[in-house]
């Protein structure tokens, strides 16, 4: 029996920027499941969801070698691009007008295609560190975060100015660098 290959943070980079196509199998196998996860936070429909995800993927092996290590790991790189992705179908879409964004309270036991959608963040802990924050803060994070509002519509709803949300913002994402370093 063939031992799985197993690479470290940096192989992978390596080898996805010389276009390996095993690298970039052993990239789906390993993060499909929690990029569909954080995709489904902020799409509704599943079909929508999955193109999205495939869209990501797209976006992941066009773009890595703008991927600087530098900055930051992989795994949030490619959080912030499917998060991103998802944001974008949904405006070019319409849907964040006709309220297709997920509370969070639907999904939360949701299994889609054997991809459990709960995975998403937890494997680093963001959703602890944040859950620590002080309610104003944690609240402005969950909606900017985990289920896809912008700044301004984080000010609609909540009914606080639009410099109190971003003062609010920063300061909570201060908190959880801090917590990082």
């Amino acid at each position: 029996m063939p031992t799985a290959t197993i690479y470290s943070e940096e192989e992978l980079v390596q080898l996805l920027k010389l276009q390996s196509r095993d690298a970039f199998n052993y990239l789906y196998q390993h993060y499909a499941a929690t990029l569909y996860g954080i995709i489904t936070k902020v799409v509704y429909d599943e079909q929508t969801a999955q193109d999205v995800l495939q869209e990501v993927f797209v976006k992941i092996w066009n773009n890595i070698g703008q991927f600087d290590p530098a900055k930051g790991r992989i795994y949030t790189w490619m959080i912030n691009i499917s998060r991103n992705a998802a944001i974008d179908k949904l405006r070019s879409k319409g849907e964040i007008m006709k309220g297709k964004i997920h509370s969070g309270e639907d999904i939360v036991n949701n299994v889609q295609k054997g991809m459990k959608t709960e995975q998403s963040t937890d494997t680093i802990g963001l959703r602890k560190m944040v859950g620590e924050l002080k309610p104003e803060y944690q609240t402005i994070v969950e909606l900017a975060y985990f289920k896809g509002f912008t700044l301004d519509e984080i000010s609609k709803k909540l009914e606080i100015p639009l410099g109190t949300v971003k003062t609010r913002m920063r300061h909570a994402l201060k908190l959880l660098r801090e917590h990082f370093s």
